[in-house]
């Protein structure tokens, strides 16, 4: 097998969706899923472009309430490019023809995307199309199609029919299809020739977005079609059994937010009409490419093992790009591949740093500047809900509110249910780690005297506000730990968690690195932190409280009195466990009752910080602590996790590589099949999941912990 080539043979509506999102092509700036240019969204096909950082707004009514809900938008669709033979019916995936042949291959050293479709009509005229596609990692506002045409056997008029479509709307994912989608609003559409332009505009956010798309073909004159949201031109010419026909569409795609642009429309218009011809827009295309793959390539010895590296890597790069060094753009937590979690930027920047920061530093910055431009709105949340400091949302999107919706779905028992994920203040301490794994990584001290420090300090202002000094020891309370099956105690009258593990021994970890990093530059951030926060910071470093039972780490207060769950039970029962929470919901029951944990919690603290400085900062906090309970809270999880997240087998895999590398391989097999395999059975062609992606790289050239 050649480990740079993804194929797919056969058109299998069930596997549609999954391949779509992994034959996505994207330079940073925009991506669009490997649909057929021939297809319709229409239950099985989903063509679906998104624009980095480009979002909307809208208000449903959900359960009798209404629910805002910030949307990555799907841009207009500037794929669409069919034929038909004889004055037929126009072919489409779904229609009348017959498919003999449809191959599908993803070249991911030159990040193009080729098919070969062959047909044969209701009259039984077999034709053949050869494609070709990519999105410019040269020029990150350009994309082109190059469509070879074959009559088999069978010679008329064959016509071609080429079109911009921002009549799209966001249906890509089954559960929020109830939701308000129609973030399109469309203002113009103009055809002339062959050149095609259409103009929205964002429903709420009132970003403008303008697709200008040029067609051509040998021997035809373009008749140009133009109507609301929709742009395009139809082509004709005569052709004879045998004989090949060539298609070539260059598009350009601008935004409002561009940079050096008098406006969207001009700019997509200029750009198109000066654009090279395919063959040299591939040239260039290949050529970034290839600058790329010298600093990003991961090896193995096994063919397969190193097609999913490369794959992984592809797709990791084609969000995080080097174009985003020049854009306000976070790290969406599902790329740019689909509207999953709505396209919102959670902590999965934890899990990439420390493949990208080595390898791409400016990356790296550019994600921490994203960051760093929300202080302001991380502030006021601060303020808001009385602390102090920097209170990073857990769910963030164009400005750095907090968008984790307040209602979620459980399609098991068609309920909508309360959403408490935003207490999952850790997403603050992981801005933070970003901040010193990117600082480990390029040893500039600069960083931490400018914005990274501020970041650091925000952040540590913000967890000495929440922690309260309680019987000697600093605790926090009401939070959510990344386990996420727990959001609160059996019963309790509020949602959250008191002392959790993680977020506690974070932030002791938090408070040494600030410390240093004074240490290090004098003044971290512009302003530096007084004296009275310098003690209260080394104080809270050596006093977080730390919950053990049972001689094992407490995930948090109250963990060791929960009751065990019958696994065996629901295994047998339901088979697959991974979302366990819906189970129980289903049930009428929840998992705040039983020691059950959705993914790596505690577990997490050994990812990040190594068995070392886990004991370290243990031992530093006046715990006991050894190897031998260092095995023995890896057991206990490990036998109480059921591995809802991708994330989770990146973590036990890592963990148990290190302390019982015996038991590490089942987790690198499904680490390793995550998405390619879509082992949470149909996620993934909903978006795929970008930090197990880069989790799975760095399993193969593992970073040292930054404890």
């Amino acid at each position: 097998m050649n480990p740079w080539l993804l194929t797919y043979d056969g058109f299998d509506p069930a596997q549609e969706g999954l391949r779509e999102a992994l034959t996505t092509l994207g330079n940073g700036y925009f991506a669009t899923r490997g649909a057929a240019c021939e297809a319709r969204a229409d239950g099985v096909c989903y063509p679906g472009t998104y624009l980095a950082g480009c979002y909307d707004r809208l208000t449903s009514h959900v359960a009798g309430r209404p629910v805002d809900n910030e949307d990555l938008v799907n841009a207009p669709n500037w794929l669409p490019l069919t034929f038909r033979a004889g004055g037929g019916e126009w072919f489409s995936p779904g229609g009348g023809a017959r498919i003999l042949t449809w191959h599908r291959r993803l070249d991911m050293l030159r990040g193009t995307l080729s098919w070969v479709v062959r047909v044969r009509d209701r009259a039984g005229r077999t034709t053949c199309l050869e494609q070709r596609r990519l999105v410019s990692m040269d020029d990150p506002h350009l994309a082109a199609l190059h469509v070879t045409v074959t009559p088999e056997d069978w010679s008329g008029p064959l016509e071609v029919r080429s079109a911009l479509d921002g009549r799209v709307v966001n249906a890509g994912v089954a559960r929020y299809r109830d939701l308000d989608g129609r973030h399109l609003v469309p203002v113009a559409a103009h055809a002339s020739g062959g050149v095609a332009e259409v103009l929205v505009r964002t429903a709420a956010s009132r970003v403008e977005i303008a697709l200008a798309a040029r067609t051509t073909m040998a021997g035809a004159r373009p008749r140009p079609r133009a109507g609301r949201g929709l742009a395009g031109c139809d082509l004709a010419v005569e052709v004879r059994a045998g004989e090949a026909v060539h298609v070539e569409k260059v598009v350009a795609v601008h935004t409002s937010r561009d940079r050096a642009i008098s406006s969207a429309a001009e700019a997509a218009r200029a750009a198109v009409v000066w654009a090279a011809g395919f063959e040299e827009l591939l040239a260039r295309h290949t050529r970034a490419w290839e600058r790329i793959w010298t600093r990003a390539h991961v090896a193995s010895e096994d063919a397969e093992v190193q097609q999913i590296l490369n794959l992984y890597a592809f797709h990791l790069l084609q969000t995080a790009s080097p174009h985003v060094t020049d854009l306000d753009v976070g790290l969406p937590a599902r790329g740019l591949h689909g509207e999953a979690y709505r396209g919102h930027v959670f902590w999965d920047e934890l899990f990439v740093f420390p493949y990208l920061a080595p390898r791409f530093p400016e990356i790296t910055e550019a994600l921490l500047r994203y960051r760093w431009r929300r202080l302001p709105e991380a502030r006021r949340a601060a303020r808001a809900a009385g602390f102090a400091g920097a209170m990073f949302p857990w769910q963030s999107g164009s400005d750095g509110r907090e968008e984790t919706p307040a209602l979620h779905f459980n399609p098991r028992s068609g309920r909508w249910l309360p959403d408490n994920s935003h207490l999952q203040r850790h997403v603050g301490l992981a801005v933070a780690y970003n901040v010193w794994r990117h600082y480990l990584a390029t040893k500039d001290a600069a960083l931490l005297a400018g914005f990274g420090g501020e970041l650091l300090l925000e952040v540590a202002r913000f967890f000495a506000s929440l922690a309260s000094f309680e019987g000697g020891r600093y605790s926090i309370r009401g939070v959510m730990g990344p386990d996420e099956y727990h959001d609160g105690r059996p019963g309790g009258a509020a949602p959250g968690l008191d002392d959790n593990a993680y977020t506690n021994v974070m932030t002791a970890w938090l408070m040494r690195r600030v410390l240093e990093a004074s240490d290090l530059v004098g003044t971290v951030g512009p302003g530096g932190l007084t004296a009275q926060e310098a003690e209260r910071f080394a104080d809270m470093a050596a006093r977080m409280r730390v919950c053990f039972h049972d001689g094992v780490i407490s995930q948090f207060e109250g963990y060791g009195e929960l009751a065990e769950l019958d696994w065996e039970r629901y295994r047998r029962t339901y088979g697959d466990i991974r979302r366990l929470d819906r189970i129980l919901e289903a049930e009428g029951d929840t998992p705040n009752r039983y020691k059950a944990s959705k993914q790596a919690d505690v577990l997490m603290l050994f990812h990040l910080l190594g068995q070392d400085g886990l004991a370290e900062i243990l031992t530093g906090l006046g715990y006991d602590w050894d190897a031998g309970a260092a095995e023995r809270t890896v057991d206990y999880y490990l036998a109480r996790t059921c591995h809802g997240s991708t994330l989770s087998a990146i973590v036990h895999a890592e963990v148990l590589a290190r302390i019982r590398p015996g038991a590490s391989e089942p987790f690198l097999v499904e680490a390793l099949g995550s998405d390619v395999r879509d082992v949470q059975g149909g996620t993934t062609a909903e978006g795929i999941h970008l930090g197990a992606m880069a989790g799975v790289l760095s399993l193969f050239e593992p970073a040292d912990p930054a404890g």
